[in-house]
């Protein structure tokens, strides 16, 4: 089937979309246990007889585990559960050494909550959270030719599993999503959110099925999504992949897919697993959970302002579109970035928001630069845009004096001097050279006079050239009309 079928067939279909979405929590030791939990240390040091699952030994729930837990259930409206239980899920994997993973199956951390964002009307949608549990991550498997290795450093390191209820219905909406939650996580402080670590990853179930029916399809699972590309991407392909199949007259089977980054491709790892299939059954080990109002009471007063709350607060406070908000505050730090420079800055915050969007944002994305490590400092970028508002430079000479600050971090103020790009304002300076170039081209003077305004450009050139460029280009303006007007009278 070609493409241009394919694309006519698909709008006969209507996908529906979950995620359950695995956030590393950023405890400074693991769940169980006093390990470090590191990405940089040598393999397989930072492990102790409780993580590498030695006999005798018994787990120890980290409190911090519970808190940053509970605090991301807060934040994402759900229902925190007075009393919940660990369970065991039973699998066999070579990096998992007790040879089950300590979850939570029947009765979660928290329940029933939602994030909203905004679809592709522009409307806000309710995207519903079925669940968050606390549960375990694994070692990690390296595999070099017909070896593989293993390290434990990872094993019983914190995780939060985020289950969304299926109200997704495209790629750029679970993109959307996933976007929210990530922001909320760091914003809270509970999570890193280094993808490229694997900090925040998900599986995303998919099926599909005929416009105006309710009979849901049979859906397939991609595992350990680390990209909000590569989220889009296997959603769009597993999608066209299934009316493929659906058209072919076949039926989609319940597998596990794995995600190809090289060729953008899902690929059927194997069949997909049932719940029953992982035999769950309560931890003997750990006693339930309990979780008083008075701890609720107090993680609910210690939340920061998440970021909703401050995209609308700066559309109220700093008149900036939706759209500027929702960028700025989509990560914490650049959100504090812009605040700082606004403070700092003598114009309009909207001059704020375009030069971080714009100029700084493709500086960052260009070289992988976190804002908080920030070549321009957010005091040095109000500098350079307070040096274009007071006219000491214009705004395209501010963009070469930008990328120089950038490349050599320097201030502004230095950058303009080294350049020579101090701009003439003074009136009386730049009236005085006015006259006498008017004075030296009679022949232009006359045809001005006579009528031909359009040589007004060539006076106000013939100032820029002579200053080298440095002339202010409004004060130039005004003032060669107003010597040019004094002589029409």
């Amino acid at each position: 089937m070609n493409s241009t079928e394919l694309n006519s067939k698909r709008n006969n279909y209507v996908a529906v979309i979950g995620l359950e979405v695995h956030a590393q929590l950023a405890t400074q030791t693991k769940a169980w246990c006093h390990c470090e939990v590191t990405a940089h240390a040598l393999e397989n040091t930072k492990v102790c007889e409780v993580c590498s699952a030695q006999p005798g030994t018994l787990p120890v729930l980290n409190k911090k585990v519970v808190e940053f837990a509970s605090k991301m259930a807060m934040a994402t409206h759900c229902k925190i559960n007075d009393l919940s239980f660990f369970d065991r899920k039973n699998y066999f994997y070579p990096d998992l050494p007790k040879g089950y993973q300590i979850s939570q199956f029947e009765t979660p951390l928290a329940q029933d909550g939602y994030v909203e964002i905004t679809n592709a009307n522009g409307e806000l949608k309710k995207i519903r959270i079925e669940r968050i549990q606390i549960e375990e991550d694994t070692g990690k498997s390296t595999h070099e030719g017909e070896m593989s290795l293993i390290n434990l450093n990872r094993a019983g390191t914190p995780l939060i599993e985020i289950v969304g209820k299926p109200d997704i219905e495209t790629a750029e909406e679970a993109s959307s999503y996933l976007k929210q939650l990530h922001s909320i996580l760091t914003y809270l402080g509970v999570c890193h959110g280094n993808l490229q670590e694997g900090n925040f990853r998900c599986d995303v179930n998919v099926s599909i099925h005929k416009k105006g029916t309710n009979v849901w399809g049979t859906r397939t699972e991609t595992k350990n999504l680390n990209s909000f590309k590569h989220v889009e991407k296997a959603i769009e392909n597993e999608i066209e992949r299934q009316v493929e199949i659906l058209e072919s007259g076949e039926k989609v089977i319940q597998q596990t897919l794995g995600f190809d980054p090289e060729t953008l491709k899902v690929k059927v790892l194997r069949t997909k697993s049932d719940a029953h299939d992982y035999r769950y059954f309560p931890e003997p080990d750990l006693i339930p959970l309990v979780i008083t109002e008075q701890e609720k009471t107090k993680w609910m007063n210690e939340l920061p302002e998440l970021p909703k709350v401050k995209q609308e607060r700066f559309v109220q406070d700093y008149s900036l579109p939706v759209y500027d908000a929702e960028v700025l505050t989509a990560d914490k730090n650049l959100a504090h970035y812009f605040e700082q420079v606004v403070k700092n800055y003598k114009g309009e915050p909207k001059k704020a928001s375009n030069w971080i969007m714009v100029e700084l944002l493709r500086l960052l994305n260009e070289f992988n630069i976190d804002v908080q490590k920030s070549p321009v400092s957010d005091f040095e970028l109000a500098e350079l845009l307070n040096a274009v508002f007071e006219g000491k430079i214009s705004g395209k000479q501010a963009k070469d004096v930008f990328i120089k600050m950038f490349d050599e971090k320097k201030g502004a103020l230095e950058v303009i001097k080294e350049l020579g790009l101090v701009q003439i304002s003074d009136t009386s300076a730049l009236k005085e050279l006015a006259e006498k170039l008017v004075a030296a081209h009679p022949t232009q003077t006359e045809q001005y006079l006579s009528g031909k305004d359009r040589l007004f450009g060539f006076f106000v050139g013939l100032v820029m050239k002579e200053t080298k460029g440095q002339a202010n280009p409004q004060v130039a303006n005004d003032v060669m009309l107003e010597v040019l007007n004094k002589l029409k009278k």
